[in-house]
């Protein structure tokens, strides 16, 4: 989980203003309720770092989370453990404390992740709302079952951050599999059983292109890894396509 972190570099102003902005300014105040604006200030910096965009992305991310992690009617601890281990992997014992007592709030409250997820598809770059996808799906397969209102929810959450159908039902296949295995990876490469083998191979290129590690770079090698995780996946599910075909 680790990866995910370097998302926080992709952002083109987190400076959101808005509803994230709200909701980054109810979680904050909500903890530091009773200090004056300079020890306020002095104290945020402290516990969630001292880069505006990095606290933007990070209070984003649990407000997503918080969303997907209540989809189903109640918090298991599976995933709350989830979301500690990846701000502990990733900000240390302090702040991921920190980010935890943050998420309790954010969990108390409910938001329109219409406009967040609108507000983050305006601000992050297209493959790392893919990234953030896995993220979520993550958090969904940690009981190990990821149940229809949290495929919902992440299915709404991709739609406004405008990710597109294939893409989504993609890393959806990745964690909800068919029982058939090719059935599972005509999904993961968004195509139809009954496409013909160019257009197969087609599908092929364009994912492994739009997913291909290289892509993710500059974000450092945590995310590269995760992004070659995802184009073995690709890559496996085209070898099997082809197994099945006799291609």
């Amino acid at each position: 989980m680790g990866c995910f972190t370097k998302l926080i570099l992709t952002g083109l102003g987190w400076a959101f203003g808005g509803p994230i902005g709200g909701i980054i300014g109810y979680a904050l105040g909500s903890l530091f309720s009773a200090r004056n604006p300079i020890t306020f200030r002095s104290e945020v910096n402290e516990h969630f770092g001292n880069t505006e965009e990095k606290r933007d992305f990070n209070v984003t991310l649990l407000v997503l989370s918080a969303a997907v992690m209540k989809a189903d009617g109640g918090v298991k601890k599976s995933e709350l453990d989830y979301v500690k281990r990846f701000f502990l992997q990733n900000f240390g014992q302090e702040r991921a404390e920190n980010y935890i007592k943050m998420l309790r709030e954010i969990l108390d409250k409910d938001y329109n992740i219409y406009d967040v997820s609108r507000q983050v598809g305006q601000y992050m770059d297209y493959s790392s709302r893919l990234q953030l996808l896995h993220y979520l799906f993550g958090i969904a397969a940690s009981d190990g079952n990821v149940s229809n209102p949290e495929i919902d929810v992440i299915h709404t959450i991709s739609m406004y951050m405008g990710v597109s159908e294939s893409d989504y039902l993609s890393i959806k296949a990745m964690f909800v599999r068919e029982i058939n295995a090719t059935d599972n990876a005509y999904k993961i490469l968004g195509i139809d059983p009954n496409a013909s083998d160019e257009e197969v191979k087609k599908a092929y290129r364009e994912m492994a292109k739009k997913n291909h590690p290289d892509l993710v770079s500059n974000l450092g090698e945590d995310v590269r890894q995760a992004a070659e995780k995802k184009f073995q996946e690709i890559n496996q599910a085209y070898e099997t396509i082809k197994k099945q075909r006799g291609l």
